[in-house]
C-alpha cells in the first residue's frame, strides 16, 4: 500500500494559494488541498526576524507524487525560498487513503 504524506507549505497571499493549489489538484499531483488564510508567521530572514501575514496550505497526496508537488509549488511561488516540507502520515482511515490513491491516478 502506497503511504500518504502531506505537503505543507505557505504562501504571501490567499490568490496566490489558491491559483496554485488550484492548478496541482487539477493536475492530479492532490487529491485535495486545504487553504488556512490569517497565519503570522516570525522567522530569520537575511540577519533580521521579519513578520509577515501569510497563508498556509496542506496538499494530501501520494509519497509518489511528493517531488512533483515540490516542483509545482517552486514553479508558482513568489517566493526566494518557499517553505516546502513532506510529513509523513502515521495512520488514516482506509477509505480516505484510497480516496487519495484514486483521485491522484494510483
Amino acid at each position: 500500500m502506497e503511504r500518504a504524506v502531506l505537503v505543507y507549505t505557505t504562501w504571501p497571499s490567499i490568490v496566490e494559494a489558491e491559483a496554485a493549489g488550484r492548478a496541482i489538484v487539477e493536475k492530479r499531483l492532490s487529491a485535495c488541498v486545504n487553504i488556512l488564510p490569517g497565519m503570522i508567521s516570525h522567522y530569520w530572514w537575511q540577519g533580521k526576524i521579519e513578520r509577515a501575514e501569510e497563508t498556509v496550505m496542506i496538499f494530501k497526496t501520494r509519497a509518489a507524487l511528493a517531488e512533483a508537488v515540490r516542483a509545482a509549488v517552486k514553479a508558482a511561488h513568489s517566493y526566494d525560498t518557499p517553505a516546502i516540507m513532506v510529513l509523513p502520515v502515521e495512520s488514516l482511515d482506509a477509505a480516505y487513503h484510497q480516496w487519495i490513491v484514486s483521485e491522484t491516478g494510483g
